[in-house]
């Protein structure tokens, strides 16, 4: 696969592009090591040149983030996005069968890894501060390019591909909020100094994602993720068969019960 080639494909033919992906036949290990890590470090990058090495200008006065306090920023933040793009694939996963849709990992993951090449190669806009916001705009773009993805990967009927889109965003919301928490309680002050970052570190079992710094240590751990996965399936087939049922009562309540396995408050999202 050429990267360069892919990412045009995918922003520019996206409807011609989803059926290819879908036959490919690849692996987490792969997708990471030869797309994933590599998109998912242009936002990280951009963002620590922008803040910490040209600055911006804020009610007249010119403000540049402390060198050190970026680079922290660039780690944790970049290790995180990459352990939320496996999380965002285990709940689209999860809610297939929901949306009528087939479960299959290695789909779900290339529909979140490559339905998001918007929101990362747009991050190369916090370049420069000013236009950080134009990366908002990509990232709505990867809301279309995963709505056009989901009925070819996870074979869900087109016409349940928007309200499914639409709990993957809300999920996908509050994954990124607790990415930017954990980095913020992670990120040391200007007179710190970062300790390192492993996708597998010595002495760590299998399966874990660890980030290190003077003022501890947190770990993230798949096997986890995986289990919060399961849980998401068993409150998703609960959600199955009460529409099947036709028990509206049932029905909504079985989807507050999944929201709440989101962590999300019922009354906060609404899934028609």
């Amino acid at each position: 696969m050429n990267l360069v080639q892919r990412v045009k494909d995918i922003l520019l033919a996206p409807k011609q592009t989803w059926p290819v992906i879908e036959s490919e036949s690849t692996d987490t290990t792969s997708l990471y090591k030869n797309y994933i890590m590599i998109l998912a470090a242009i936002p990280a990058l951009a963002s620590f040149i922008g803040l910490s090495l040209i600055g911006f200008n804020a009610f007249g006065v010119s403000v540049r983030i402390p060198f050190m306090t970026g680079l922290a920023q660039l780690v944790t933040g970049y290790v995180l996005s990459l352990a939320m793009v496996f999380v965002v694939s285990l709940i689209v996963d999860a809610l297939a069968p929901t949306f009528g849709g087939q479960k299959n990992q290695i789909n779900a993951l290339k529909l979140v890894a490559y339905g998001s090449t918007a929101g990362m190669v747009g991050g190369i806009f916090g370049l420069i501060p000013a236009l950080s916001m134009l990366a908002l705009l990509t990232a709505l773009y990867s809301i279309y390019l995963i709505n056009l993805g989901l009925p070819v990967l996870m074979k869900c009927p087109e016409d349940k591909a928007l309200p499914y889109t639409a709990v993957i965003l809300v999920c996908g919301i509050g994954a990124g909020l607790i990415v930017g928490a954990v980095s913020a309680m992670f990120t040391p002050g200007p007179a710190m100094h970062i300790g390192s970052a492993n996708m597998a570190p010595s002495g760590a079992p299998k399966g874990e994602i660890s980030i290190n710094t003077p003022e501890g240590s947190v770990t993230l751990d798949t096997q986890k993720m995986e289990d919060w996965g399961k849980r998401m399936e068993e409150a998703s087939k609960r959600v199955e068969e009460a529409q099947k049922s036709g028990d509206q009562a049932a029905a909504e309540k079985a989807m507050q019960e999944m929201m709440a396995t989101m962590g999300v408050k019922p009354g906060a999202a609404n899934t028609q």
